[in-house]
């Protein structure tokens, strides 16, 4: 059974003690674990204000990055050892943004990802799909290409353990959704790319997630379906109610 995950990415927004009010403001309204896991991404800066504030909560407090290397002359960087020194469950590799101000390819992310399964952390690895692409029809190609390239060289012990996001760039920000039919179509179809790079009893253990625009009023056509395991909200999971709302989403 793959138990829904309903996770939040603040990107660059939010102050420590903004960050500290949401996580105590929150406490007491979400899905116990066992019915709905919930997660923030959380700029590094406020990661150890968080779990100090969520101390046996159910809300899981996550990383947005981190760096390849466990330590070094990388000034500015984000250490995954330091990030499981401090007991951080996930952590988002191979955003879209990442990728696009960052310049971080397929191998940077692929490293990304064997160093946060290195630290004993599990990866919410984001693939995307360009609005070109997806106009000329070559989506399948590009979702399976940066699919296949993060997983490059990863175990299948550790691949059970990943989470999958699957992000249209046209959609993340924007306002423009994919319907619950695209979104459904890209999910269905990197739970196929991992069944054959694996197994398919690995695939169908696999939590994959739909980001672009999700919102309250949206999220329960997308839980529907098949596919779909949970969610990676943006803007929608910086207002308190409106997180709360999407981690209930049984209730709307």
């Amino acid at each position: 059974m793959r138990i829904p995950l309903i996770a939040g990415n603040w990107k660059m927004n939010k102050s420590v003690a903004e960050a500290r009010a949401f996580v105590t403001a929150v406490q007491g309204k979400l899905p116990a674990p066992d019915k709905v896991e919930t997660a923030i991404a959380a700029p590094a800066l406020f990661l150890e204000t968080m779990l100090e504030a969520n101390v046996d909560q159910v809300l899981r407090i996550a990383a947005e990055t981190c760096y390849y290397e466990d330590e070094g002359a990388y000034t500015g960087e984000i250490s995954p050892k330091a990030l499981r020194q401090i007991a951080i469950p996930y952590v988002i590799v191979g955003h879209s943004e990442r990728r696009r101000y960052f310049n971080e390819t397929d191998d940077v992310i692929n490293r990304k990802v064997h160093a946060v399964f290195r630290n004993g952390m599990t990866p919410i690895i984001c693939c995307d799909e360009t609005m070109g692409r997806q106009s000329s029809g070559e989506k399948i190609h590009w979702v399976v290409n940066q699919v296949s390239a993060a997983l490059k060289g990863v175990p299948a012990e550790d691949a059970a353990r990943m989470v999958i996001a699957y992000e249209p760039s046209w959609a993340i920000g924007s306002g423009s959704r994919a319907s619950s039919d695209q979104a459904e179509e890209g999910c269905y179809l990197i739970r196929q790319t991992i069944a054959d790079i694996y197994s398919d009893d690995l695939a169908n253990g696999v939590r994959i997630l739909y980001g672009g625009s999700v919102k309250p009023d949206n999220i329960s056509g997308l839980m529907a379906r098949d596919n779909i395991d949970g969610v990676l909200a943006g803007g929608s999971s910086l207002p308190e109610e409106s997180f709360i709302q999407l981690a209930n989403y049984q209730n709307l």
